[in-house]
C-alpha cells in the first residue's frame, strides 16, 4: 500500500492519506540501514530500499561446490559386511520374533564392483537380466549395440556414463567374431564408468528362434486392425501391434 501510495503525487491524495503516506515512508525507511547514495535517491525512498536489498543479494557470500565434493558413493562402493547383513535389521527382528531367523536383505545380494580403472579396459562386463530370468550375468564382451529410443546404439569398453530407454528392436552382444541377436520388447541400458553395463528389458527373445512367417503373418493381422479401428482404443492397440511386428521384420531382414 506504501508503495502505491508513493507512486501518486500528494494532489490526488486526501488529507488523511497525505499523512498516512508521509508516515509510511518514514516506517519503511527507519528500519533500513541507509548508505549514502545519489542526491535524486533522497526523494525516493522506495527505490532506494530496493536498490540496497539487491545490493545485498549480489554481495551475498557464496559458496562454490565441486562436483568431487557432492558426489555421493554407489550402493556397491559401501563398505559394509555382507555375511553380518544390516545389523540393525537384525536386531529389531530378534526383538519382535526371536525364534525366525532374520531374512536376507539387499546388500547380501550385492557384489561390489571394481573401481573406475585409470586406463581404458579391453572388455565391457555385462548383466543382461529379464523380470524372470537372468540372460547374462558379468559376461565380458566386446561390445553391445541396444535399440534406444535415440537410435541403435554401440556400447564399448569406456563408454561415458549414460542411462537410455529401450524400444521394441535388436540388440546384439558382440565377442570376438561371436554374436548374439536378441529381440526385446522395451526396457533401460544403464551404463557406468568402470566399464559396467546393465541392460533390463521388460521382455527378450533369441532371434533365431522366431518364426519369420508368423512376424509376416501378425504384421499383416495388425494393420488390417488399424486401418478398421473405429475407437482410439482400437487404434492404439492396433498400432502397438504394427509397430513391434515391424520391428521384428526389420530385425529378422536386417
Amino acid at each position: 500500500f506504501a508503495v502505491k501510495l508513493s507512486a501518486l503525487p500528494n494532489s490526488k491524495l486526501s488529507k488523511s492519506n497525505q499523512n498516512h503516506k508521509q508516515r509510511e515512508i518514514k516506517r519503511i525507511s527507519s528500519s533500513i540501514d541507509l548508505r549514502p547514495c545519489h542526491p535524486s535517491d533522497l526523494f525516493n525512498p522506495i527505490e532506494t530500499m530496493f536498490r540496497q536489498v539487491a545490493n545485498r543479494l549480489l554481495t551475498r557470500s557464496t559458496t562454490t561446490y565441486s562436483a568431487a565434493t557432492i558426489r555421493r558413493p554407489y550402493s556397491t562402493e559401501v563398505a559394509t559386511d555382507a555375511a553380518a547383513g544390516d545389523s540393525d535389521f537384525v536386531e529389531s527382528w530378534k526383538k519382535v520374533v526371536p525364534n525366525i531367523d532374520p531374512p536376507k536383505t539387499p546388500i547380501q545380494y550385492m557384489k561390489p564392483r571394481p573401481p573406475t580403472p585409470s586406463t581404458l579396459p579391453s572388455k565391457l562386463t555385462v548383466n543382461f537380466v529379464l523380470p524372470y530370468a537372468s540372460e547374462l550375468s558379468q559376461t565380458e564382451v566386446d561390445m553391445v549395440i541396444v535399440p534406444a529410443t535415440t537410435g541403435q546404439m554401440g556400447i564399448l569398453p569406456g563408454h561415458v556414463p549414460t542411462i537410455a530407454e529401450l524400444k521394441p528392436g535388436l540388440l546384439s552382444v558382440h565377442e570376438g567374431n561371436d554374436v548374439k541377436k536378441y529381440f526385446i520388447s522395451s526396457g533401460f541400458a544403464f551404463v557406468h564408468s568402470n566399464s559396467y553395463a546393465d541392460i533390463l528389458a521388460v521382455e527378450a527373445v533369441p532371434l533365431d528362434q522366431i518364426d519369420p512367417a508368423q512376424v509376416q503373418k501378425g504384421l499383416s493381422e495388425f494393420t488390417q486392425k488399424l486401418s478398421s479401428a473405429s475407437t482410439e482404443l482400437d487404434k492404439a492397440e492396433a498400432q502397438i501391434g504394427v509397430d513391434v511386428h515391424s520391428a521384428l521384420n526389420s530385425a529378422l531382414t536386417g
